[in-house]
């Protein structure tokens, strides 16, 4: 059995037969009284953050996740299809499970899925993409109305905001926790 001094960020913890995930950790041993470990953590399923504190010592249960490179195929109905780049099976995650990293994955990409006893848990991309913009309006020079940016659809069909210099069939770099524009390629 493992104890809090084994705490990492990244790790995965099953406490009250929920899976939560470690986002960061801080060992504190105050002057008085014994030392504890202060934690946030994220709820896997749901991605609720809490804190949470635990004494120093503590035994608590680590969840065996494997994450593993999957090629993103094809999106079938509800799900979406992926091969395991080390034997070649096929698994169909729920659009649930995918979330917002389906607005910037594109066929036959490589992205990590997270897998716990058979169930995969969540899609982890790279911390940016290359997109090709399929759609946005011409920007005027002169019009600064909107701050210099304006919206434009990338090929996924997911929207963000671009500069005004930016036209359709671009390929730009896109940041996919914020889905921020990060620059031409």
């Amino acid at each position: 059995m493992a104890t809090t001094n084994d705490i990492k960020n990244g790790s995965v913890l099953n406490l009250d037969g929920q899976l939560w995930s470690i986002v960061e950790f801080q060992h504190v041993k105050p002057g008085k009284g014994g030392a504890f470990v202060r934690t946030k953590m994220k709820n896997v399923m749901s991605g609720k953050v809490v804190d949470r504190t635990f004494n120093a010592g503590t035994k608590i249960d680590f969840a065996t996740v494997d994450r593993r490179d999957f090629q993103y195929l094809y999106r079938d109905g509800d799900g979406f299809v992926f091969m395991d780049t080390s034997d070649y099976d096929q698994i169909t995650v729920p659009a649930t499970t995918v979330g917002d990293a389906a607005n910037f994955m594109l066929e036959n990409q490589t992205v990590q899925i997270a897998v716990h006893e058979g169930e995969p848990l969540y899609v982890e991309l790279p911390a940016s993409v290359v997109l090709e913009i399929t759609y946005t309006e011409p920007g005027l020079q002169g019009d600064r109305s909107s701050a210099g940016t304006k919206p434009a659809t990338v090929e996924t069909g997911y929207e963000i905001q671009v500069p005004l210099f930016v036209e359709t069939g671009t390929k730009v770099k896109v940041d996919t926790r914020s889905g921020d524009y990060l620059g031409r390629v």
